[in-house]
């Protein structure tokens, strides 16, 4: 079985890293490569840098945080944040991430997956979800949350792996900051049903959360902000903490 990853996520906007409660309420929570080479030195597997103002005049400035993310770091990190097209894709590459995050874009054009899938291979491409529980359902959001699409959760997921996708990245609205654990029930639903791996997002707030994740919720990684931000857990402990309740972790 592949090690469980731990993914600390940081929310940037204006080169700082910023922290909210059910996509709203940020606030400041310190600068994001300074941040990224703390969690690197902790033992994070993975990295996420998501520009949640994306927009034509700041893309510059996220190339730029991303070059300097890049040559600091020495674990995978994962860029999101205003990709539309191929050459935003290539832009950010060619900067030094990894992989990219669609969402959005995604949704109003599912064909980008496979453009990127083609272009530079699914491990590339990690397609974000993010879903509110509405009347029994989980539904599709864009624009970080802020317009509701109709889409069924698990309809999408499926149909972005059969598009392209790597991995599946997916944030719970309704869970998100309010530090009450990840939505395992729908966690394990998409991991029993896609072939592809699976980040839970949104909820984290103790070591018992991340546990639950990879146990109840069947996860392959767990994302994380706040309690990571905010000094209340440390890569390092909650590792040392997971493989104690026999989950596989990279130590």
């Amino acid at each position: 079985m592949l090690a469980k990853r731990i993914i600390p996520c940081l929310d940037v906007m204006d080169g700082v890293t910023v922290k909210g409660v059910n996509f709203i309420n940020f606030r400041d929570a310190g600068d994001a490569v300074e941040l990224g080479d703390r969690y690197s030195r902790e033992g994070a597997d993975e990295l996420v840098y998501l520009d949640i103002a994306a927009s034509h005049e700041g893309r510059k400035t996220f190339t730029d945080l991303v070059k300097n993310v890049a040559a600091r770091l020495n674990i995978p990190f994962t860029v999101g944040g205003g990709i539309n097209e191929m050459s935003d894709v290539d832009r950010l590459l060619n900067a030094g991430a990894d992989k990219v995050s669609v969402n959005s874009a995604a949704l109003r054009r599912p064909q980008l997956i496979e453009e990127i899938a083609a272009g530079f291979g699914s491990q590339v491409c990690v397609v974000a979800i993010d879903a509110n529980y509405e009347d029994g359902r989980w539904l599709c959001y864009l624009n970080g949350g802020r317009i509701p699409t109709g889409r069924d959760l698990f309809q999408w997921a499926a149909e972005a792996e059969e598009r392209g996708a790597g991995e599946i990245l997916f944030t719970s609205m309704t869970h998100d900051g309010v530090r009450g654990g990840y939505a395992n029930e729908a966690l394990s639903t998409l991991s029993e049903t896609l072939r592809i791996p699976v980040i839970a997002s949104g909820g984290a707030g103790t070591k018992e959360h991340f546990r639950d994740a990879f146990l109840r919720g069947k996860a392959d990684a767990a994302l994380a902000a706040g309690v990571f931000h905010f000094g209340e857990i440390s890569v390092g402990d909650l590792k040392a903490y997971l493989a104690q309740e026999g989950v596989n972790v990279r130590t």
